[in-house]
C-alpha cells in the first residue's frame, strides 16, 4: 500500500449561509455545521485510504464566531494522523468576508474516521507522509489526542 501525502487528500467546501440553515437565535444551527463536518471529514479520509468510511468520533466542537444569513463559510478537512485502519481528519471551519476573501475561524474539530470493506469490516489505510513543521506536529498532536481518546474510553466517557 503507497503511502500518501496530506496536500493529496486535503478537501474544501464551500456555502453560502441560507435561512433553512439558520437556528431560533438567527445563527447557523450547529446540528447542520455538524453534518457538513461529517461530510467534509468523510471526503478527506475516503480520498486518502480509497475506500469507504464510518464515523467513530468527534472531539470537541467550540463555535469561536457566529455565523449569519448570507455569510460564505468554507470548510478545509486534512489527514493529520493514521494508525492502522483509522484515520484523524482535522476539518477548520471559516467565516469568509466575500470582499476581500479574509477567513476567520469559526470552529476546528477532530474526528476519527475508520475504512471499511465492502463487508464493513476496518481495513488498513495507507501511511501518512509528513512533509511540513506543521504535519509534523499536527501527527505528535494526534498521538496525544489519539492517548486521550482511549483513556476516555476506559473511564465510559
Amino acid at each position: 500500500m503507497k503511502a500518501k501525502r496530506v496536500e493529496e487528500s486535503i478537501t474544501e467546501q464551500v456555502h453560502i449561509i441560507m435561512p433553512s440553515h439558520i437556528s431560533g437565535t438567527n445563527r447557523l444551527f450547529g446540528g447542520q455545521l455538524l453534518a457538513w463536518i461529517d461530510e467534509v471529514s468523510a471526503v478527506t479520509a475516503r480520498r486518502h485510504c480509497e475506500h469507504d468510511v464510518t464515523t467513530a468520533a468527534i472531539d470537541n466542537l467550540q463555535f469561536k464566531a457566529g455565523v449569519y444569513i448570507n455569510n460564505i463559510i468554507v470548510l478545509v478537512g486534512r489527514v493529520t494522523y493514521v494508525g492502522k485502519t483509522s484515520m484523524e481528519i482535522r476539518v477548520d471551519t471559516y467565516v469568509e468576508d466575500h470582499l476581500s476573501g479574509t477567513r476567520n475561524v469559526v470552529n476546528r474539530a477532530y474526528l476519527v474516521m475508520v475504512a471499511i470493506d465492502e463487508n464493513e469490516k476496518p481495513i488498513e489505510v495507507p501511511r501518512l507522509i509528513l512533509e511540513t513543521e506543521s504535519e509534523h506536529a499536527e501527527w505528535e498532536a494526534g498521538i496525544r489526542r489519539r492517548q486521550l481518546r482511549s483513556d476516555r474510553r476506559k473511564e465510559g466517557y
